[in-house]
């Protein structure tokens, strides 16, 4: 029997890196990086038992340092991608690299589920995303729907296009950008467009977002001021290939049509300081996450904007011509945009959202103290959606 009420863990450990496990489509799994500059930083591997409502979880070592972004292969459900902080020289560096985790992760978790916590198994190196001429990795995204051989790193003011080799233990860089103008100009994030085969980036820097042609690493669109502060984090609508989302310092959540960038199509005012994460549901767009310092966690059905305006699937086109056609049909009105709902089992701030890559109704959030909150859509609100 399913149940909406939230389940939560504690890692007893500061962290705010937090994935689900993309390649993976029949467990609901996800996964943690710490930050502790004290112990050996770790990977929580954390499975939902959704029958029993329960978590299981299993540790792997990440003795390479503290980790401030994780993402995790969509072709190979044993590969992952960490950013880590580590002092060389009495400086601190960001770094970034390709994992395995051992291929007998699951094994000593089964007979005492604390085993693994106890003598932990070592993530496997598989090759460095490094390139000290090209700066501080802040974040690396897989290619959405890719074979698991392409990657993107932000690193300064570089976005780096890797391919990679031989099982992912080679690493070569294809192509390169460059954030070019005034002062120490820094990528703060970044998402790859699911959309147009794959070939289209987006990226923060400072208060501005710039879309990315892969194909010529040229910059395609630039919104200078999308946020009165630092842009925090980006996600695309899966379902309509120009629409991004953005969330920032302004305590702002907005949400663009990139064919034209002078205004927000529409933008949210819900949080009360930075908003860290914003991610749409990746199969019913109108379901938005955000979470933010302000210790909440929001879902918001931001379906006026969606891929089903009247309940309907409708596509880019239609929506255009047809503004005229829906004013006879009341019925055919749009749907009213609303907050869902605001969970508040956080005491810190939540620095990352995730929907499952499981089960399309389920939800993660990680705030700083470490605690990880597993939520699902309201009932009401998930059989509204089918009906």
């Amino acid at each position: 029997m399913e149940d909406d009420a939230p389940v939560i863990y504690g890692l007893e450990f500061q962290a705010r890196a937090l994935t689900a496990q993309t390649a993976e489509t029949d467990a609901i799994r996800f996964l943690v990086g710490t930050q502790s500059l004290k112990f050996d930083n770790q990977i929580h591997i954390i499975d939902f038992d959704d029958e029993n409502n329960i978590i299981n979880k299993n540790v792997l070592l990440h003795q390479a340092g503290e980790i401030w972004h994780i993402g995790a292969s969509p072709a190979d459900k044993a590969v992952l991608t960490t950013c880590y902080n580590k002092t060389s020289d009495s400086r601190v560096v960001s770094c970034a690299a390709v994992w395995r985790m051992p291929c007998d992760w699951e094994t000593g978790s089964n007979d005492s589920p604390d085993d693994s916590a106890h003598n932990p198994q070592t993530l496997e190196l598989l090759c460095h995303l490094d390139d000290s001429p090209h700066g501080n990795a802040a974040c690396v995204l897989w290619e959405p729907m890719g074979d698991g051989k392409r990657v993107i790193s932000l690193a300064d003011n570089h976005a780096l296009l890797w391919d990679l080799h031989e099982s992912s233990t080679q690493a070569k860089v294809s192509s390169t950008a460059t954030l070019e103008g005034k002062g120490q100009l820094k990528f703060t994030s970044g998402k790859w467009s699911p959309h147009h085969n794959c070939s289209q980036l987006a990226t923060a820097n400072d208060t501005a977002i710039r879309g990315w042609d892969l194909r010529t690493m040229s910059q395609i669109y630039c919104i200078e001021n999308a946020h009165g502060q630092l842009v925090r984090d980006l996600d695309f609508n899966p379902n309509r290939q120009y629409y991004l989302s953005s969330c920032g310092d302004d305590c702002k959540v907005k949400f663009w049509d990139v064919r034209n960038v002078q205004e927000p199509v529409k933008t949210l005012e819900e949080h009360s300081h930075w908003v860290w994460s914003v991610r749409y549901n990746h199969s019913h767009d109108q379901l938005v996450l955000t979470a933010s310092s302000d210790s909440r966690l929001i879902l918001s059905n931001m379906v006026s904007i969606s891929s089903e305006p009247f309940g309907h699937l409708v596509d880019d086109e239609e929506l255009s011509e047809g503004e005229d056609n829906h004013q006879e049909d009341k019925s055919k009105e749009p749907l009213k945009d609303s907050v869902v709902s605001t969970y508040e089992e956080h005491e810190d701030s939540v620095y990352a959202a995730e929907w499952s890559s499981a089960d399309p109704w389920l939800f993660a959030s990680l705030s700083y103290d470490g605690r990880l909150v597993i939520n699902r859509v309201p009932r009401a609100l998930k059989y509204h959606i089918l009906l």
